[in-house]
């Protein structure tokens, strides 16, 4: 039979109760769950099969739950900013002055000329998709003519049209 998880009594099990049923966090309030579960001397497998964690993530919170305390519990996720974005201040703004003048190929600004762009800038291999959201976050759309019907008559739909009145 396999060993149960010793949870600590840093709270008592009418208090994990509460914290429980309080938190407003989904997350914590999982994590709080499992470790009132396993507090009140259920196994690790029943506890995953209520919580649908698995049996190594209930380990996981346990441990914590264990050398942290209440603090353990939390949500990390929010504390987490993400990776570093691919132009810091000083290179988006030249991006952004660049797009002012047209690519030096010609044409209009694409995602993957603005990727190439961004690879000359960087020193290193740009996705193209990369330069596509680089030009979004600037305030950029795609440029494309709207989409005209194969069968429109253009008379009929000047004819339809209201005349303009000054």
């Amino acid at each position: 039979m396999p060993k149960r998880l010793s949870i600590p009594a840093h709270l008592v099990i009418d208090e994990l109760e509460i914290r429980y049923r309080r938190a407003q966090d989904p997350v914590v309030r999982s994590h709080w769950q499992v470790i009132w579960l396993l507090a009140q001397g259920l196994p690790s497998a029943p506890v995953a099969a209520v919580t649908r964690y698995t049996v190594n993530w209930i380990r996981l919170i346990a441990r914590r739950y264990n050398q942290q305390g209440p603090v353990g519990l939390e949500d990390r996720r929010h504390r987490n900013p993400g990776a570093a974005g691919l132009l810091s201040v000083a290179p988006r703004a030249a991006l952004a002055a660049a797009l002012e003048q047209p690519p030096p190929d010609g044409g209009g600004w694409t995602g993957p000329k603005a990727a190439a762009w961004m690879t000359a800038m960087l020193g290193r291999r740009v996705h193209p998709q990369r330069g596509w959201e680089m030009l979004r976050r600037l305030g950029w759309t795609a440029k494309v003519p709207r989409p005209r019907h194969v069968n429109a008559d253009p008379t009929a739909q000047t004819a339809f049209k209201k005349p303009f009145r000054p």
